[in-house]
C-alpha cells in the first residue's frame, strides 16, 4: 500500500506544480500528504499563503484525516491569506484504492488581483440607463439600417416576413430592390441574403432570371 501511496502523491504533484505555473502570482497551488499530518506540505506553489514543504496541515485536512465521509472535493470557498487578502478556494481530496485519503490538492486563488479588473471591466462595459431599452443611435451603417426596413416593408405587401416568402416572391423582391438601386451598395447582396436567409450568390442568381 505504501507504494500505491507514494505513486499517487508523485501524480498530484506534477498536477500541483503544472497547475501554479500555469497561473503563477495568482493562484496558491498546496498538495498535502495526510498520512503525515504534523508536516503535511509537501509541494508548494506560488506560495501566497506563506507556507513552505514540511509545514502541518490545515483544519480542513484534518477533518479530511478524521473523517473518511468528508466530501471529496471542497469546492469554490471563500477564504483569506494571512495577511488579509481575499481568496477562492478549493479543496480536492485524493483516496487510495482502499478509501483512505492520503492527500489533498488545495488552490487557492487571489481574488484580490482580480477584484479591480472586474470592476474596471463592469464600468467599462456599463451603458447609460436613461434611454432605455432603445439606443439613441446604432453604429451600424444607416444605409444598411434603410435596406432592412425596405425589405420588410416589400416582404410585408407580399404577405410575410423576409424569411417566410416562397421563392418566387424572394426573387420578385431582390428585382425590385436591384431596379430601385439598392444594389449600389457594396454590402447590400449581403445584407439582403441575411435578411431572406439564402446565399449571397442566390441574391445575385435572383436578379438575373
Amino acid at each position: 500500500m505504501g507504494s500505491e501511496d507514494e505513486h499517487l502523491l508523485a501524480e498530484a504533484e506534477k498536477v500541483a506544480v503544472a497547475l501554479g505555473r500555469m497561473f503563477p502570482g495568482l493562484c496558491e497551488v498546496v498538495l498535502h500528504d495526510l498520512r503525515d499530518p504534523d508536516h503535511a506540505v509537501r509541494v508548494v506553489e506560488n506560495g501566497l499563503s506563506g507556507r513552505a514543504p514540511g509545514d502541518p496541515a490545515t483544519e480542513l485536512g484534518l477533518a479530511r484525516i478524521a473523517d473518511p465521509r468528508y466530501p471529496d472535493v471542497v469546492q469554490n470557498y471563500p477564504n483569506r491569506f494571512p495577511d488579509g487578502r481575499p481568496a477562492k478556494s478549493t479543496s480536492i481530496g485524493i483516496r487510495n484504492s482502499e478509501g483512505e485519503y492520503i492527500a489533498a490538492l488545495c488552490l487557492n486563488l487571489d481574488v484580490s488581483v482580480l477584484s479591480p479588473l472586474a470592476l474596471t471591466l463592469a464600468n467599462l462595459v456599463a451603458t447609460g440607463t436613461e434611454h432605455g431599452a432603445e439606443p439613441p443611435e446604432t453604429l451600424r451603417d444607416r444605409h444598411a439600417r434603410e435596406l432592412r426596413r425596405t425589405v420588410e416593408e416589400l416582404a410585408s405587401r407580399r404577405g410575410g416576413t423576409p424569411r417566410s416568402l416562397g421563392r418566387d416572391a424572394r426573387r420578385e423582391l431582390v428585382r425590385q430592390l436591384h431596379a430601385d438601386g439598392w444594389f449600389d451598395s457594396r454590402d447590400a447582396a449581403q445584407t439582403i441574403a441575411g435578411l431572406l436567409g439564402v446565399s449571397r450568390a442566390t441574391v445575385y442568381n435572383y436578379t438575373k432570371q
